[in-house]
């Protein structure tokens, strides 16, 4: 039996909240009129004789073979917010949107809805060259389906199910060679969506279409235990994974399970990634032990990011293993918050503007060579596809904190925010926190006088409430990164786990109205190359640290490299913050987490010597 995600009723607070919040006013900058402009385009009703002065740019412009993809990822993204957050306003564009894209597929005779011409999917057929058609026509499909799914709106439905009949009758004759050869161009996830189309109606048209847009030469390599991803353009595959995770849940054929878990075999476990949880370089797959030549400028793109965390949510939720939210957690802090809507955290503290310059929306890649800068995308004139994805990973953040499995609720993440669910009929809420110790400045407090440097560990404050006594489990996730014993608190008595499973800590109670402290050892880690064990970089639990250089030095340490790091500048009035500087180097660094870095020059790898010991 898998676990089941909450997804409905959970609610973000805190850091998470704020980036989903500036990810909310993303979305409402960016205007109908745009989103739809191509859409108006191909249908024939939109008699511009000039280009207006604010129209995309990039690759949403007028002239680029794959506009209208960002309107797709708007309406995925505005969908999962209003589920949150009831958004009415988010809730009513996306149904304009919605209303809109119906009246073009009219207007197109019916069935093709999308912003580009039937002729670019004809010039794929032909063999001729297009820039990934079937791609724009998936996150179309994908963004309206989404509206369907998480925002109720059944015209979406409709105009999925009537383009899928125009997909249908378009690979009716098309021969498993050419299929195979249009595969070979960047689909999306367009097998995943018609296995999520399959999953809501039952058409067995829509089954048909999720098995023709398997990718099978890839997914048999994989089966046979070959490795095909070195030097292969990682996030062309990676949506096709999804694509076979997604039919193993509706038919429940375990070759579709068998090939996603080859995959990340491969992808993570034998090619290891780096130390934010990435592992590509200029979009490609890292080949095992290939990892000290690929530090360049074009390292760990966010798309990437976004769809093996996805990935990972699939494997989680079948197998329940807390590697796999090791993995997201990892991903979030050093992709998703380092590569999209930074924040000088100095500025926010003194409540000045965050982008005295220009907002810094997304950094395409996440450079990990020395003397590295991010590149960062603007509002309306790049959108490639990570401004796509940008607006979709913060709008997913609340599917991914807590799921379900019998009589158990699993804690995947431990980030600010709160659950409502109904247990035999009896309605609970859970929240968590980051402890509020330490806050008081103006009076005596006497955990400062117990607490007067920043702690070692993580501390948590979940609160159970509930209408009255529920027996069921609580499991909170031991990180990888924990480092000693994971104590567990239930209204200041310290209680042993029931039982420790798969990653997880079990408490099983007749819970009432519980306050449960969770404290997690924390300390800085070496993390070296796969390939060069005297090469690496340092993580502060879960989060990548780097170093304000333009140069690569060596660091020397005595008996082990993480005591090369000691915290600087640790306290900024109620909070703790988490800087590091050297020690004991003929230069001293300062050393930040990967997402605190904005325009700012770094170094993230070292290489490391130890210092022999002299005799007087």
């Amino acid at each position: 039996m898998m676990l089941t995600a909450y997804q409905n009723t959970a609610d973000l607070s805190g850091m998470p909240a704020h980036r989903r919040d500036l990810d909310r006013e993303y979305l409402k900058s960016l205007t109908n009129e745009n989103l739809l402009r191509p859409f108006y385009q191909e249908a024939g009703i939109n008699a511009l004789t000039y280009l207006p002065k604010h129209i995309h740019g990039g690759w949403d412009s007028p002239y680029s073979q794959i506009r209208g993809t960002v309107c797709g990822h708007w309406l995925s993204a505005a969908a999962m917010i209003y589920q949150e957050c009831g958004d009415l306003e988010l809730k009513r564009r996306g149904d304009e949107i919605v209303s809109e894209i119906a009246f073009c597929q009219e207007e197109n005779g019916g069935e093709w809805c999308f912003p580009i011409p039937e002729k670019y999917l004809y010039r794929l057929k032909q063999g001729k060259p297009i820039w990934a058609p079937q791609y724009v026509c998936h996150k179309v499909m994908m963004g309206l389906l989404d509206m369907y799914r998480y925002a109720g709106n059944e015209q979406a439905l409709e105009v999925v199910e009537k383009a899928a009949r125009w997909f249908l009758r378009y690979t009716d004759e098309i021969d498993s060679d050419t299929m195979a050869r249009m595969m070979n161009e960047e689909t999306g996830g367009i097998m995943e969506l018609w296995a999520d189309l399959y999953s809501i109606t039952g058409n067995p048209d829509h089954l048909t279409l999720m098995r023709r847009y398997e990718r099978r030469d890839l997914y048999q390599s994989l089966l046979n235990g070959e490795n095909p991803l070195s030097n292969m353009h990682a996030n062309g595959t990676i949506p096709e994974m999804h694509g076979a995770a997604r039919a193993y849940e509706v038919t429940g054929e375990e070759r579709y399970r068998r090939v996603v878990e080859r995959y990340w075999q491969i992808a993570v476990e034998e090619c290891v990634p780096f130390v934010t949880g990435g592992q590509t370089s200029g979009e490609m797959w890292t080949a095992p032990k290939g990892h000290s030549a690929r530090l360049g400028k074009l390292n760990q793109e966010h798309c990437v990011v976004y769809n093996m965390m996805r990935l990972a949510d699939y494997l989680f939720r079948w197998t329940g293993e807390s590697q796999y939210a090791d993995f997201w957690e990892k991903n979030f802090y050093n992709g998703i918050l380092a590569q999209g809507f930074h924040e000088d955290s100095a500025r926010v503290q003194l409540c000045e503007n965050p982008y005295p310059e220009m907002k810094k929306y997304v950094s395409y890649f996440l450079p990990l060579e020395a003397g590295a800068q991010k590149a960062w995308g603007s509002a309306t004139d790049d959108f490639w596809c990570c401004h796509c994805t940008l607006m979709q990973a913060n709008a997913f953040l609340h599917h991914h904190l807590y799921f379900h499995k019998e009589n158990t609720v699993y804690i995947s993440q431990y980030l600010d925010s709160q659950l409502a669910f109904e247990f035999q009929g009896e309605k609970v809420s859970l929240s968590q926190h980051e402890s509020r110790e330490n806050s008081h400045i103006f009076r005596i407090d006497h955990d400062n006088m117990f607490q007067p440097s920043r702690p070692n560990f993580l501390k948590r404050v979940f609160e159970v409430k509930g209408l009255g006594e529920q027996s069921f489990a609580l499991a909170f996730r031991r990180p990888q990164w924990c480092a000693g014993e994971m104590q567990l608190w239930i209204n200041g008595e310290k209680v042993s786990a029931d039982r420790e499973e798969n990653g997880f800590l079990f408490l099983e109670r007749n819970w009432k109205e519980e306050e449960i402290t969770v404290i997690i050892p924390q300390t800085i880690a070496f993390y070296p190359l796969a390939d060069d064990p005297h090469t690496g970089a340092f993580l502060d639990g879960p989060v990548a640290l780097a170093a304000l250089t333009q140069e690569e030095r060596t660091l020397y340490y005595r008996n082990t490299p993480e005591e090369i790091l000691i915290p600087r500048d640790e306290r900024w009035w109620c909070s703790w913050r988490h800087e590091w500087k050297t020690q004991g180097q003929p230069v001293n660094l300062k050393f930040l987490p990967l997402y605190e870095i904005g325009d700012e020059i770094y170094t993230t790898y070292f290489p490391v010597e130890q210092r022999k010991e002299t005799k007087e």
